[in-house]
């Protein structure tokens, strides 16, 4: 039993550390198992430097037909689990075919990767960089081993940021115009706003303001929109008079937001939403939702 059981497991150890591992920042991940692990942080142009280790266990030979390092960028459609589409695929042979008795150290170095799409994982789709190693073998299965990390990608301040103004109608019931401070927010931004009551005659019970997250993937008959509601803040209990304003402000970096995402690589989008709901006595709810653009600054 024990030989059967031994007969299973890899003939060597593999493991992929980064050259810069110890000083690199390092941020979560949730991998597919629900566990959460730390990876280093990286960003698109950066060089990606390391080295592989192969150890052969208890000395037995280990014989290969080549051994090659991947970086990969991937997206992975959950309606479409286990197919990976690669939108970055670069790779670096480490050795010829031949034999291995003991440890052997590989260096790597991918240099200024363009890595134009941030890591995420959403709730249909998931995008990943991994570092892939792979030992080709006859006969036998190949030996492989995986080495994740995350890319986030920093914009400068916009040059135009416009305020978003808006009107909310019911026809000889309700005026109310809104306005929000601009239409770009970075992830550790505050929405600052005013809403103005120019007619009121319906009784309003209460108002919130929602942040809404819209991810949208696939395409044609095979799109899935899921829509997410990251936050509600109260902005006011009890009836608005004609005249009255009130005030907005919101803080964004409590919430786990990610920047705003469109059309990536034709396979997905995220979007964020602030929207305005007015509550009646008689539990009615009225909206307007107004699209928002998030974005990451570097700090």
């Amino acid at each position: 039993m024990n030989f059967i059981v031994g007969a299973f497991k890899p003939p060597c150890i593999v493991s992929i550390s980064f050259a810069d591992g110890r000083t690199r920042k390092q941020v979560p991940l949730k991998k597919e198992n629900g566990h959460t692990v730390m990876v280093p942080l990286f960003q698109s142009q950066e060089n990606i430097v390391g080295e592989v280790l192969i150890e052969p266990i208890h000395g037995k030979k280990l014989e290969h037909t080549g051994v090659k390092i991947e970086l990969l960028g991937q997206i992975e459609l959950y309606f479409d689990r286990g197919n990976f589409y690669d939108f970055t695929s670069l790779v670096r042979e480490l050795d010829v075919p031949g034999e291995l008795y003991e440890k052997k150290t590989y260096p790597f170095e991918f240099s200024t990767v363009e890595m134009p799409y941030e890591s995420y994982n959403g709730v249909n789709v998931r995008l990943r960089y991994i570092l892939k190693v792979t030992i080709s073998r006859n006969y036998v299965s190949n030996i492989v081993e995986h080495q994740d990390f995350v890319v986030q990608n920093y914009t400068p301040l916009p040059s135009i940021n416009n305020s978003i103004k808006m009107e909310v109608g019911i026809e000889d019931c309700l005026h109310i115009e809104f306005e929000y401070n601009k239409s770009k927010y970075h992830l550790k931004d505050v929405i600052l706003g005013k809403i103005y009551f120019l007619l009121v005659r319906i009784k309003i019970k209460n108002m919130e303001l929602e942040i809404r997250r819209r991810e949208s993937t696939g395409s044609g008959p095979n799109t899935y929109v899921e829509t997410e509601t990251l936050a509600k803040f109260e902005l006011m209990d009890g009836g608005p008079v004609r005249g009255e304003s009130i005030p907005v402000r919101l803080f964004l970096s409590p919430y786990e937001l990610t920047p705003t995402y469109r059309n990536i690589n034709n396979k997905f989008s995220v979007k964020y939403y602030l929207n305005l709901v007015l509550v009646d006595e008689e539990d009615r709810r009225y909206f307007k939702q107004q699209e928002i653009t998030v974005y990451r600054l570097e700090t």
